[in-house]
């Protein structure tokens, strides 16, 4: 059974990275980080497009688990292969590969293992991790790597830091983003227990009345932006 030892270890702990890096040298982990990089590459071509550069994509949901099981540093190779790979299947139809898109699958992939892996997977946790993810990964950090690529691409084309759509986009669909990886991470953690990839002492994420309470009101909020930015925004625009 894996021991829950960096429970009480902050992430600036070097015992922390050292645990994180031992990973590397698993071969269950690689066998794992292999499978869930295939899964990935496969996830990332299906998506529903809702705007100019703004899609739904589903990939989080694996992004997720795989960081919950091997750690920040298997996380950041696994998510640079992913891209890399990604890439270089879809370039014919979505456009020439710009390397620094790789920072912005890291980034979310990093995000999920510091903030899940070896913690206690309460509700509140995975919320807070998908909270930060489309924060940073999806609200900030993407348009300036889009910026570069418009800016790269030198079309005459340019591209807005921060986009009114894109950020309703973003804060419409997270409480359903949320809750669903709650209840995806719930119903896999019992098989991640029995197979060792987490520790007993980590306990099982539960929804309660103020976890729904908490989404159903981020929900009106989000309801209310997409609301006010089709009648309100686009016709004055």
């Amino acid at each position: 059974m894996q021991k829950n030892v960096l429970e009480s270890k902050s992430v600036f702990s070097p015992a922390y990275w050292r645990e994180a890096a031992m990973q590397l040298k698993s071969v269950r982990m690689l066998c794992i980080a292999a499978l869930f990089i295939a899964l990935r590459v496969a996830i990332k071509s299906f998506f529903i497009p809702v705007g100019e550069n703004i899609n739904i994509y589903f990939g989080y949901l694996v992004n997720a688990l795989g960081a919950i099981i091997y750690g920040p540093v298997v996380a950041l190779i696994s998510a640079a292969v992913t891209d890399t790979l990604g890439a270089l299947i879809s370039q014919t139809s979505s456009g020439p590969y710009f390397f620094p898109f790789i920072f912005v699958e890291m980034s979310g992939s990093l995000l999920y293992a510091l903030i899940l892996w070896r913690r206690k997977l309460s509700a509140e946790r995975i919320i807070c991790s998908r909270f930060f993810v489309t924060v940073f990964t999806n609200i900030i950090l993407n348009p300036i790597i889009m910026i570069w690529y418009y800016a790269w691409l030198n079309n005459g084309k340019s591209y807005a830091f921060i986009t009114i759509p894109r950020v309703i986009k973003n804060a419409a669909l997270f409480p359903a983003e949320a809750c669903l990886l709650v209840i995806f991470l719930s119903a896999m953690t019992p098989a991640l227990s029995r197979l060792h990839f987490i520790s007993a002492e980590q306990s099982k994420p539960v929804m309660t009345a103020k976890h729904y309470v908490l989404l159903g009101i981020l929900t009106v909020v989000a309801i209310a932006a997409v609301l006010l930015y089709i009648f309100v925004y686009l016709p004055n625009k």
